[in-house]
């Protein structure tokens, strides 16, 4: 959340400021345009992911005290409505009218986090069987339908996820974006839960955790070294799926061994009061902040950074701080109220 803060005050614009070593270095904080697999591609999968191990502690605690799955569905899809509504009202408002889209994380988000839920019980086998089909199912989807015009898989605009989403929202985006990803990345918060259940009752083992880690990853970029199926984020290909999920799956050891094994909790609490509030300060950086803060703060920052005649990269800089340090202070702010935004 706190790097989706960075890149929402525009920081990493500084990218096209750069060359050699510090631009290669600074890309990475990109989407990659197509076949490819940057860290920055990987910050979704990681949302989502981490969504599914939180939910995995939530329904453990719900289990513990008593409550039955009906009530736990019944909150999981108040929480799955009320996610689909603040990802569709990101795009809704345009300066041209009114638009319905469905790409954004969260709108993804409220359908992976209830596929999720409902296989939650399921055992470790069936589960993993069951990610095994979401991903057999989405390249059968793309390879075999053959909708004319459509009919290339892992082309862009030409693919069967801009067909989908020409049926669903009349308009394929231009990015390369569809909103059929949300089948394929159920795999990831799927995943979270499955290593979120693992590490509550295996607490000290998480040597399992690397070795799926590693099978996710090797199967996904072979499938994209040999040419099968290329790693590719915006339409969420299997062999993209795999990898990521084998990134996320080293990044939750690594930080589970670190702080909860090793006890290192010093420092934290900078990313802690972002993390308390996360779809709190998605929201506003996403509706507020890009309509009207950006600008506002900018035209401050910029305004008094000119008097000194400022070059224009130190002046990005200087307002990308400004913004981000709003954000920071706005989650600081509920954070000490105790004043913490759930769905």
């Amino acid at each position: 959340m706190v790097l989706l803060a960075m890149d929402a005050s525009g920081l990493f614009g500084i990218t096209k400021y750069t060359d050699g070593f510090i631009h290669d270095f600074f890309v990475q904080f990109h989407h990659h345009p197509w076949n490819g697999l940057r860290f920055w591609d990987l910050i979704q999968p990681g949302f989502m992911f981490i969504a599914g191990t939180a939910m995995a502690f939530s329904l453990n605690k719900q289990y513990a005290n008593g409550r039955s799955w009906h009530d736990s569905f019944i909150k999981a899809l108040k929480r799955s409505g009320w996610l689909f509504f603040w990802g569709v009202l990101d795009y809704a408002v345009r300066t041209d009218g009114l638009s319905f889209e469905l790409w954004n994380v969260l709108t993804q988000l409220s359908f992976t986090m209830l596929i999720a839920f409902l296989v939650f019980r399921w055992s470790y086998l069936q589960q993993i069987l069951f990610c095994v089909g979401l991903l057999l199912l989405t390249e059968v989807l793309y390879r075999f339908v053959g909708i004319p015009g459509f009919d290339q898989p892992f082309t862009d605009q030409h693919n069967f996820g801009n067909w989908v989403d020409l049926i669903l929202m009349n308009k394929i985006n231009g990015g390369g974006w569809v909103a059929i990803n949300c089948l394929p990345t159920s795999v990831h918060t799927i995943g979270g839960a499955l290593a979120g259940k693992w590490l509550l009752n295996n607490k000290d083992q998480i040597r399992p955790v690397i070795i799926w880690a590693m099978i996710t990853l090797f199967i996904g970029y072979v499938l994209d070294w040999i040419s099968i199926t290329p790693i590719i984020k915006r339409i969420a290909t299997s062999s993209f799926t795999l990898a990521s999920l084998g990134w996320c799956l080293l990044g939750l050891v690594f930080c589970y061994w670190w702080i909860d094994m090793r006890d290192h909790k010093k420092y934290l609490k900078f990313f802690t009061i972002v993390g308390m509030n996360s779809i709190f300060i998605y929201v506003v950086f996403e509706i507020i902040g890009y309509r009207w803060l950006h600008g506002y703060v900018r035209a401050i920052t910029g305004g008094i950074t000119g008097w000194f005649n400022t070059p224009e990269v130190l002046q990005l800089i200087i307002g990308s701080i400004a913004i981000f340090g709003i954000y920071w202070y706005l989650c600081y702010w509920l954070y000490q109220k105790k004043i913490f935004f759930k769905l």
